[in-house]
């Protein structure tokens, strides 16, 4: 079996955004109205520009999937641009002036041209609906083992919620957050971040936020501590950085673990016998700063992944920059934009980080078809339920 992984291609006014899916097992059932959903959900969100109201992101299935299940073969989907018109000049000029805070300016020195519109086409956040495809697609295969993802907005512009989730809340929260057009499960703070993006409008300027992502029912002993590129954290923030505008990513407590001594930051370990058959195998906390995962593995708590989206590139009055070809002081280029897309990061950060669970699933228990996966999995948590195997020898490290 092949690793899990996918490919994008596409430019921001191109004719279409094309995703690669490689390492999807046989007998997966696709749940395209769940994917759509997902893109439907990027494509929301108060504060976001007049893109948004030109596309209606659908997933088209090009190859890899028969009758709405994968058959083990590479999966191409492909989301259909509108506003397609990146060969036309009148309506996407060059653009000269780089914005501060954009890959324009490096992109364009990097590639030896004075035009940035050959590298903001791609750089562009657009991208990410095809991350956001890839990553829902990979719940498909998520939902067999009862793992489930949430993300949401935990603050836009300073304001903060300090809503805590549980695998109890897990619903609630989900019910809240899709009741709210800035993607946060508190209607209070909710109508704070609405004032913070209208006044934003209001001065031409921008915002940025903090988004979080949990993820439930993960075994025990995905990732490795054995090699430093297979820990899982490390592979979930550096998804997590891939997202266009996001600058930290934190797992669990995150960077609060600075202030605290070990006795405040550690999560003690108890056992109870009866949630033996649960994920975390009867091994429980009551605490969950480690964010579920240890020395790069799951422990069985949930995951939690925190980002930081700095606020877009693009403002409305513009900032100093350069023009590349006199190099005289002028002000940054405008195009069409945002004013605050933290709503939309939360869905894309969700879905990269559901995608990393779903790889580590499949490379610890492998196969080829869905129920050979299964069977593996199964068969690990048998065993894992029965530690000791044999008895201990040797001398044991109380």
């Amino acid at each position: 079996m092949s690793e899990l992984v996918y490919h994008t291609a596409g430019e921001s006014h191109g004719p279409a955004l094309v995703i690669l899916v490689q390492g999807m097992p046989a007998g997966v059932d696709i749940d395209v109205d769940f994917i759509n959903a997902e893109l439907k959900r990027r494509q929301g969100g108060y504060g976001r520009g007049g893109r948004m109201k030109i596309e209606t992101d659908t997933v088209e299935f090009l190859s890899g999937v028969r009758r709405g299940r994968t058959i083990g073969a590479p999966i191409a989907m492909r989301v259909h641009n509108k506003d397609s018109r990146i060969d036309d000049l009148e309506r996407t000029p060059p653009v000269y002036r780089p914005r501060p805070g954009h890959a324009d300016l490096a992109g364009s020195v990097k590639w030896l041209t004075t035009d940035c519109r050959e590298t903001l086409e791609r750089a562009s956040a657009r991208e990410t609906t095809s991350r956001v495809a890839a990553g829902a697609l990979s719940r498909c295969l998520l939902r067999a083992f009862d793992i489930e993802v949430l993300g949401f907005v935990r603050s836009i512009g300073g304001e903060h919620t300090d809503v805590q989730v549980t695998p109890e809340t897990r619903e609630v929260i989900a019910a809240a957050r899709d009741a709210s057009d800035v993607y946060c499960p508190d209607d209070a703070v909710s109508e704070r971040m609405r004032a913070v993006i209208r006044q934003a409008k209001i001065d031409k300027d921008t915002v940025g936020g903090l988004v979080e992502a949990h993820v439930f029912g993960c075994p025990i002993g995905l990732g490795s501590s054995m090699d430093w590129r297979w820990k899982l954290d490390a592979r979930l923030a550096y998804a997590v950085m891939g997202i266009q505008a996001f600058k930290s990513v934190e797992i669990g407590l995150g960077k609060g673990c600075a202030d605290l001594p070990g006795s405040q930051v550690h999560d003690p370990i108890r056992f109870d016998a009866s949630q033996k058959n649960t994920n975390a195998l009867g091994f429980l906390r009551d605490s969950n700063n480690a964010g579920g995962l240890e020395g790069g593995m799951t422990n069985g708590m949930p995951v939690v992944v925190r980002g930081t989206m700095k606020p877009i590139s693009t403002l409305l009055k513009g900032l100093p920059s350069v023009n590349l070809n006199t190099k005289e002081p002028e002000h940054s280029q405008y195009e069409r934009s945002d004013i605050c897309a933290v709503s939309a990061a939360s869905v894309v950060m969700e879905n990269v980080v559901a995608f990393e669970i779903a790889r580590a699933a499949l490379e610890k228990f492998g196969g080829d078809s869905l129920l050979e996966t299964r069977q593996n999995y199964e068969k690990f948590m048998e065993m894992a339920r029965q530690l000791p195997l044999e008895p201990p020898t040797g001398d044991v490290i109380a």
